[in-house]
């Protein structure tokens, strides 16, 4: 009975409150280590970490400089508001990222400076983000058959308003008159 009751008793006790405790203890060791690694590159007490560096480190981008340029224009936003590159992240902050079509909303659980991999770099966010369209629900614009030539300007329209760069046009016209 006793042997019940110490079942029954550790295992409340032995789970810890910490969220990502249980998946480093449950990782491999190479995967360890690089917790271990990104911990040990956490800004210090008093330090902060920029925004456009934290969307790299955690790999939501390719590079430092495409979050740079995706915050001045205006892609990303923290907590509802647009930012610059060098606006200051907290644990907690919600970040919400248009990149390559959709947009990807992630709540920050762990600040880091330096890029990490990519098993490392999913514990440092909470991904609520929506799901992407299944492939077959994206119709496969301009594909045409061969030997049709070359397109006409309304072939090249209705391809345009397939593709929805309906006022892309219209801004190539426009720029084409400017002095």
């Amino acid at each position: 009975m006793a042997s019940e009751h110490d079942e029954g008793g550790s295992g409340p006790v032995a789970a810890p409150q910490d969220g990502a405790a249980p998946a480093a203890g449950a990782t491999d060791p190479k995967t360890a280590a690089a917790i271990a690694a990104a911990e040990a590159a956490r800004p210090q007490n008093g330090e902060s970490v920029r925004v456009d560096s934290w969307i790299w480190a955690v790999r939501l981008i390719k590079t430092r400089s495409l979050g740079a340029t995706a915050c001045r224009g205006g892609h990303v936003r923290v907590n509802g508001e647009r930012v610059k590159p060098a606006h200051a992240l907290r644990v907690g902050d919600e970040v919400r990222l248009r990149h390559e079509g959709r947009e990807r909303v992630v709540v920050v659980k762990r600040l880091i400076r330096k890029r990490v991999g990519a098993p490392v770099a999913v514990q440092c966010y909470v991904d609520n983000s929506p799901p992407p369209p299944p492939r077959e629900a994206v119709a496969p614009a301009g594909l045409r058959d061969r030997g049709t030539g070359r397109p006409t300007k309304r072939d090249r329209r209705e391809m345009e308003r397939l593709r929805g760069l309906e006022g892309l046009s219209s801004s190539r016209r426009d720029a084409g008159n400017r002095p």
